[in-house]
């Protein structure tokens, strides 16, 4: 099946020219959509939504066919051509109809207050999903879950505000009032809140976007055969040949549905071969870029003093690109062929049998900060919990100021107007036009 949507005001002459006939609000009727000389292009269910019950909050006539790529293109075609024909009067149809940009749909249900912009966000989400758990929370998130969350905080911190704004206008009274409105736990109990809210955007965010995580090591040390099996499936050539792996090789893989995103690279080594030189400067930048690194040891050559120098010295490079929240787990890998010795600190797993995977699995889910997911997780962005982190320090701003009293009221009553503005930004009730253009030119055609 495949829709044409059309959204705007005064659609009553479109749908006469389609259907040759008028529709009923919200009911499904089974028509021919007919071309310029009465001849049907195909037969389906026409759906009239009048304004302000649609989800534009316009009037929304919906037309779904079976779905053909020519037939739907012939649809729009039609409808456009429609729109130009003069009605009785001469004047068209409507005559500003054209075709809809990417999340234009969206956008005008959130600039017409049907929904915020943080579910207009959570439609792209929820398309996008690439696991279970991310679609369930970015559907969450479009029935408003986070939303409201973000709306009890920002009702407790404009009652707050308020109450701190009333003192302004009574210097002579400030402390009293403070004391008896116990502005102080009413600050503390914000930020417990807004805690709360912060772990679960950040898990929400987690779930959306996943982590970077790139394999480095030496050549022929596992690196694609743990790929490989971390994957499931044979995705990189494996040979007992050093140096096999010449360029990046992606795969996204689930655990507990929080998408990774695993990079296996060439093996870092000084080399003359072109080809293997920018591969291996591309497993440097990749390494530059990860948000964890699995560095791969070989465990048969745990006892080679030259192997071990070469590790010692990746890792020190490694430690110099990494900025200091990256997390390097050291694998020892070939667990199969060998036993460990003193050096062999680290986790130990054979990418060849399975073992020490599972371990390996629940390691990256803790360096990515996931916590088992909740029944009542949202999905959220990046851009939020940005928002959130400027909403902890204004707070935090704001406890110091009110700590001071009379002294700096005016600068707490500014850190809390502040700390609601940027809650604002996550909802969109004072969001700019270049934010809005950047978040719904993401969104799909139609949508």
């Amino acid at each position: 099946m495949g829709i044409v949507r059309v959204s705007g005001r005064g659609l009553a002459g479109l749908i006469w020219a389609l259907c040759r006939r008028t529709l009923k609000a919200r009911e499904a009727t089974y028509t021919a959509f007919l071309d310029k000389d009465g001849v049907a292009i195909d037969h389906g269910l026409a759906i009239f939504f009048a304004a302000p019950h649609s989800f534009t909050g316009e009037d929304v006539l919906e037309l779904q066919g079976h779905g053909g790529p020519v037939v739907l293109q012939l649809l729009l075609a039609r409808c456009l051509e429609a729109a130009a024909q003069a009605a009785a009067d001469g004047a068209p149809h409507l005559a500003s109809l054209r075709l809809a940009m990417p999340g234009e749909f969206s956008e005008r249900a959130y600039l017409n207050d049907k929904i915020d912009l943080a579910q207009a966000e959570a439609i792209a989400d929820l398309i996008d999903a690439s696991t279970e758990a991310a679609a369930r929370s970015a559907s969450r998130s479009l029935s408003g879950a986070f939303s409201q969350e973000i709306h009890r905080l920002r009702d407790a911190l404009v009652h707050l505000r308020v109450q701190i704004e009333a003192t302004l206008d009574f210097p002579e009274e400030e402390i009293d009032f403070l004391h008896q409105t116990n502005a102080a736990g009413q600050l503390l109990r914000l930020q417990q809140t807004l805690n709360t809210v912060m772990q679960k955007a950040r898990q929400g965010a987690l779930l959306r976007e996943g982590i970077k995580v790139v394999i480095a090591g030496q050549p022929n040390a596992g690196k694609s055969s743990l790929l490989n099996a971390l994957a499931g499936a044979e995705l990189a050539i494996v040979t007992p040949v050093a140096g096999t792996t010449r360029d990046r090789v992606q795969q996204t893989i689930q655990i507990e549905g929080v998408p990774l995103h695993v990079i296996d690279t060439a093996g870092l080594r000084d080399s003359d071969d072109e080809v293997e030189k920018i591969g291996i400067a591309r497993a440097w930048d990749a390494i530059a870029h990860a948000d964890a690194v699995l560095f791969l040891h070989d465990l048969t050559r745990q006892n080679a003093p030259q192997y071990i120098a070469a590790d010692a010295d990746i890792i020190r490079a490694i430690s110099k690109k990494l900025p200091q929240h990256v997390v390097v787990i050291e694998v020892w890998n070939k667990a199969d062929a060998a036993a460990p010795s003193a050096l062999a600190s680290g986790l130990l797993l054979s990418a060849k049998t399975g073992l020490g995977l599972d371990k390996l699995r629940h390691e990256l889910l803790a360096v990515a900060g996931w916590q088992s997911a909740t029944e009542g997780m949202y999905m959220a962005r990046e851009r939020h919990v940005s928002a959130l982190r400027r909403v902890h320090a204004h707070l935090a701003s704001a406890q110091s100021y009110l700590a001071l009293q009379a002294q700096a009221l005016d600068l707490l009553a500014e850190e809390l107007r502040l700390a609601q503005n940027a809650l604002n930004d996550i909802t969109g009730e004072f969001t700019s036009d270049d934010l809005l253009g950047i978040i719904f030119s993401s969104f799909c055609i139609g949508k």
